[in-house]
Formats: structure tokens, C-alpha cells, sequence
């Protein structure tokens, strides 16, 4: 949840942001916020990926695009320098990975289903000044339409986690093993109803794991994930015979 402050944040650093001059998110061409090349490299098709080693538990996780260098930049950018513009594309492309595990659960349009997006530390969005990834859930929303019922935040972190990055694996799942939790005063958002978890990225499909683990023990039914982008460095892999996500 954001400040205030925090917001005020967000919006002056997004402010200064303009008033500068402009380079590419991407791939730091001058001259525009985001290049056509590199807005292409977010609109997928999205396509079902999987990690390897594949996580128990894991629902099937549709993503928009490789996590290439470029994408890395722009999920940076939004994520750590409130680069506010990009939620409209990573929202864009997080709504097609949904509507995606929509068609691939074979939900009917007349049982959308919430997304649930994989929960911040209160610490961390106080740092950044917002929610990146609540903001591009909200964004994907609007691009999904009826498809969706809309945005529920009912997980929260129920103990501290260490630092994922340079973790194995292996290490990533310990490391998020029972962290996660579904607040008691949300769970009647959820009740009853069938839910995509979301997330920016997939790598190893550990935090992925964790919050299907925690939706499914407050009886919550979890149809698939979507991400805006999948990792291919630990073989997140297209499923179908037309060979990887590059």
C-alpha cells in the first residue's frame, strides 16, 4: 500500500522523468520513452512457459515475452525508477498472458475470474514509492475487459524472506516456503471464486509456487498464472512444437 508520500514520490519522479530528455526504456535509443522495436518485444504471443526444475504445485503460467535485455530494461524502469508511462505496455502485455490462461483453463465469460497479484513488502514499496506491479495489474485489467472480475490483493507476507537474487533453484523455494498467506479480512473477496495469480517475471516459478500454495490452502481455486515476461536462462520453454520464447 502507498503513501502518501510515497505517491508523491512516484508522481515527481515520473515528472522529472519527462521534463528530460527522452531515451528508449529498452534499449536507451534517444528520443522517445519506447521504441517501437522494443514495444513489439512485449506484445508476445504469449505463449505457456515452464521453468526447469518445475516446481510442485506450479499452475500453468502463460507469459507475453522473453526476458531478454531489453525487457529487463523496461521492467527495470517501471519497477525501480517510476518510469509510470510503462504500466500501459507491461499491462498490455501482462492481459494477453491472462487472457491467455483464461483460454487455456477454458473458463467461461461467464465466470471471470479475479487476479490476484503476487504481494510487495511493505518496505519495498515504501522505497520505490509505488507498487509496480499492482499498477500493471490494474493496467491489465482494462486490456482483459470482461474477461476479468477485477483486481484482488488479499496475499501478504506472513514472515520475513531473504534476497532471491543470486539464489539457486532450489534455494528460492526454501527460501519462500510458507511466506505467503491470504489475509483472514480478505478472504471473502476471494471465496468462491476462480483466481490467476500474476506476477512481472517468471525464473524459477518458486514465488509463483508460494502464493498458488497459499491461495489453495484458504480454498481458493487457482486456474493458471500469467507473467509479463519468462526467463530463458532456466529454460522457460514454449510447450508446443515451435521451439523457444526468443
Amino acid at each position: 500500500m502507498t503513501t502518501p508520500w510515497s505517491g508523491f514520490r512516484a508522481v515527481a519522479v515520473a515528472l522529472l522523468d519527462l521534463s528530460l530528455p527522452q531515451t528508449c526504456a529498452g534499449c536507451r535509443t534517444a528520443g522517445c520513452w519506447l521504441c517501437r522495436r522494443c514495444a513489439a518485444a512485449l506484445r508476445g504471443p504469449p505463449q505457456r512457459v515452464r521453468p526447469t526444475p518445475e516446481p510442485p504445485g506450479l499452475p500453468p503460467v502463460y507469459a507475453s515475452a522473453a526476458y531478454d535485455l531489453a525487457v529487463a530494461r523496461i521492467v527495470n524502469a517501471h519497477k525501480e525508477h517510476a518510469r509510470l508511462e510503462l504500466a500501459a505496455p507491461l499491462g498490455r502485455a501482462l492481459a494477453a498472458a491472462v487472457q491467455a490462461a483464461i483460454d487455456g483453463a477454458g473458463v467461461s465469460s461467464a465466470a471471470a475470474p479475479l487476479l490476484v497479484p503476487v504481494p510487495s513488502r511493505r518496505s519495498t514499496v515504501r522505497s520505490r514509492g509505488h507498487d509496480p506491479l499492482l499498477r500493471t495489474t490494474r493496467a491489465a485489467v482494462s486490456g482483459v475487459g470482461q474477461r476479468t472480475a477485477g483486481v484482488a490483493t488479499v496475499l501478504r507476507h506472513r514472515r520475513r524472506v531473504a534476497d532471491q537474487a543470486g539464489l539457486s533453484a532450489h534455494e528460492r523455494a526454501a527460501n519462500l516456503s510458507g511466506a505467503l498467506e491470504v489475509a483472514p479480512r480478505r478472504l471473502a473477496a476471494v471465496h468462491g471464486r476462480a483466481v490467476v495469480v500474476v506476477d512481472d517475471v517468471l525464473t524459477t516459478g518458486a514465488t509463483l509456487g508460494e502464493a498458488t500454495r497459499a491461495l489453495q490452502a484458504a480454498g481458493v481455486r487457482v486456474i493458471g498464472a500469467a507473467v509479463v515476461a519468462a526467463t530463458t536462462k532456466r529454460s522457460a520453454a514454449r510447450l508446443d512444437a515451435g521451439g523457444g520464447l526468443g
